[in-house]
């Protein structure tokens, strides 16, 4: 894994095949944005307004899990009036990385070359988009950094930062990855990378998502960057984390580490001639900690 600075504030992690190159902006192709919503009736329609201003030549794929407050009929009548607007129906509430997994699904059928998860309710603000599109073009994965030099938060209490900081930093340590923002939820795929990465494999919710994805694209030898972002606290709604959210990202991340970790010392142990000649790969570490 290599850490470097790359642009202004912005990092950038490769796994073994990875390379550095400089910025551009054009030759992304076809581009989705893809939106899970629950119950966001009140601020889903200013963050389509900001997402077709920031990025007009965009698709928009809102993915409602059955809100009961109408959101989805919502998501309807805009997209009856706007053909770059498209809404997923699924008929109950199943988690935000299986909104995402159906989303991506949904784009990769269809031919989208780039495909980008953002949230409903504002904290991913849109305008920051064409940065992380332009970023991608020299990357397979980018990640809208909170914790990048030039990343920050917006009205969050200290206790939150303190546990975004701290789960992060455990991922690192556990994973020993040089991700700074593992688990952030804004970020943009190449198509290609998505389909590298065995998606059907894929169970985890929450944080614990972004974190297996993330690290799925570094075991792979993918290019992944980060670029610093400002997460700004959801202005309307209620925030979908929860305690078991927390813990099962705790809980994963310690089973994929000591898989991972053990399967480091048992290739260091056959490099050293004191053990049976057979690699352990990334995915056979994954399958023991039972993802």
């Amino acid at each position: 894994m290599i850490e470097g600075e790359q642009g202004e504030g912005a990092e950038m992690a490769e796994g073994p095949h990875g390379s550095a190159q400089p910025s551009k902006t054009e030759g992304l192709g076809r581009i989705l944005v893809i939106i899970p919503t629950y119950n966001e009736i009140d601020s889903l329609p200013g963050m389509l307004d900001r997402v077709r201003a920031s990025v007009p030549d965009a698709d928009v794929l809102v993915v409602d899990d059955g809100s009961p407050d109408g959101t989805g009929d919502l998501a309807d009548r805009r997209a009856e009036s706007d053909d770059r607007i498209h809404v997923l129906h699924r008929t109950q509430k199943a988690g935000l990385g299986a909104a995402y997994l159906a989303g991506f699904d949904w784009g990769l059928e269809r031919g989208y070359d780039a495909l980008v998860e953002m949230d409903a309710d504002g904290s991913h603000r849109p305008e920051e988009l064409p940065r992380l599109l332009s970023a991608l073009q020299n990357a397979d994965l980018v990640l809208g950094s909170r914790w990048v030099p030039g990343g920050t938060v917006v009205n969050w209490p200290t206790s939150r930062k303190v546990l975004s900081r701290g789960g992060n930093l455990y991922t690192r340590m556990a994973l020993g990855i040089p991700l700074r923002d593992a688990t952030g939820g804004y970020r943009a795929f190449r198509a290609g990378t998505l389909r590298a990465l065995g998606l059907d494999g894929v169970a985890s919710e929450g944080y614990c998502f972004q974190v297996d994805l993330a690290w799925r694209a570094l075991q792979q030898g993918l290019v992944v960057r980060e670029v610093p972002i400002t997460f700004v606290e959801r202005a309307a709604g209620t925030s979908k984390m929860s305690r078991e959210i927390v813990l099962e990202a705790l809980w994963r991340v310690t089973q994929w580490g000591a898989a991972h970790r053990w399967a480091q010392a048992r290739g260091a142990l056959q490099s050293n001639g004191r053990g049976p000649r057979r690699a352990v790969s990334a995915s056979e570490a994954r399958g023991r900690s039972g993802q």
